[in-house]
């Protein structure tokens, strides 16, 4: 009898630490093998257009400063700020966008309110106030799929995500890397929540491919 219970123990115990090791690996507690463009003979995109004239294109621009920005860790905390853009060690996803374009010589706060002034029928705002709108996700997306490149949002089409593209879910919104999994598809570099670990992560086939409303690259 006591041998049964023992092997009973024993057997719901692996169980546990299986499940527990399959969860933490899926959630990317534990880093996943990373893979790159050349692994899946995939061309890196370079952009023809340095908006900032720093020697840059504009597409590794975005890419690089983006890795700068989550590299300070910002805590997770939606936040009204009269400067626009958070001047604190707090931010939510569309900062990371907001970011990531700014040192690149995008400006989402101005861009952002000169096409909602120029199209507000196509943006659903009673009260524009221009130092929220570009940090709200709808909003993003309604500006990129007025000014940059529209792209694919089926994820097995691989060769079309490229790092620095920007990607547009029913409610966040993140920057593709250059890093990929086993399968090719990419990381995603973001800011979810609060409890959120690791800034860049094997992700996007958790959210779904349904929930994508969107793929951009800036043109």
């Amino acid at each position: 009898m006591k041998n049964k219970i023992f092997i009973v123990i024993f057997i719901i115990l692996v169980v546990s630490i299986i499940t527990a090791l399959t969860l933490i690996y899926r959630f990317n507690i534990i880093p996943h093998k990373e893979y790159t463009n050349s692994d899946f003979n995939i061309e890196t995109y370079i952009s023809s257009v340095d908006k900032d004239n720093d020697g840059i294109d504009d597409q590794t621009d975005i890419l690089n400063n983006v890795r700068k920005y989550i590299e300070s860790k910002p805590k997770y905390k939606s936040e009204y700020y009269a400067t626009g853009y958070p001047d604190d060690e707090y931010g939510v996803c569309t900062d990371v966008i907001a970011f990531g374009l700014k040192d690149a010589g995008y400006d989402l706060m101005e861009l952002v309110n000169q096409d909602i002034l120029n199209n507000k029928e196509k943006y659903n705002i009673e009260i524009i106030d221009k130092n929220i709108d570009f940090r709200r996700v709808q909003n993003l997306d309604v500006y990129f799929k007025n000014n940059s490149i529209s792209l694919t949002t089926n994820l097995s089409d691989i060769k079309e995500w490229q790092g620095g593209d920007i990607i547009v879910f029913k409610d966040h919104i993140g920057i593709i890397s250059d890093k990929r999994n086993k399968n090719g598809i990419p990381f995603l570099i973001h800011h979810a929540n609060p409890m959120q670990v690791n800034y860049e992560e094997d992700v996007l086939e958790l959210y779904g491919k349904d929930s994508i409303i969107g793929h951009y690259r800036i043109s």
